[in-house]
């Protein structure tokens, strides 16, 4: 028997664009080096999921999140060197207009890229998926407000 597991968590970053909303991706060194992806790190002990996700955000890209939202769908793969379904919680935030991002050592590039670009540019289905589900249900729409979390929780 398979166990499912969650290890980490990851984020979306939007950005209005004038009519456009644009997301960040950013090109990761070291391990998966030259793949394109979301913010997403691992979940430390005793953090909560959100916190997880804000805190990856703070040190891969240098920006301090407002607000944080829950997509309220999971990214799920088999990871053959753990043996396990890892189950990854997806979360999204917007960002102002001129937000910079200052990347870590972790990726060596970043772009801020319109949905259908970004659908291209990253590598693996589940992370197409989640892009697909937050523009349908952030950006296509207004977001469900139950789904906005309280950071101060």
């Amino acid at each position: 028997m398979l166990p499912v597991k969650s290890f980490s968590v990851s984020i979306f970053l939007l950005k209005p664009d004038g009519a456009e909303t644009k997301v960040l991706l950013l090109r990761r060194k070291g391990y998966l080096a030259g793949l394109w992806c979301q913010v997403a790190g691992g979940i430390e002990a005793g953090e909560k999921a959100w916190q997880t996700a804000i805190r990856e955000v703070r040190e891969e890209t240098g920006i301090e999140l407002t607000e944080i939202w829950s997509a309220d769908i999971l990214e799920q793969f088999y990871e053959a060197d753990k043996e396990c379904i890892t189950l990854v919680p997806v979360f999204v935030s917007t960002v102002p207009t001129d937000t910079i991002a200052t990347l870590n050592d972790e990726h060596d590039a970043h772009e801020w890229v319109g949905f259908e670009k970004a659908n291209a540019m990253l590598s693996f289905p589940g992370q197409q998926k989640a892009l697909a589900a937050v523009k349908a249900e952030f950006v296509d729409k207004e977001p469900n407000p139950h789904l906005k979390i309280a950071m101060n929780g």
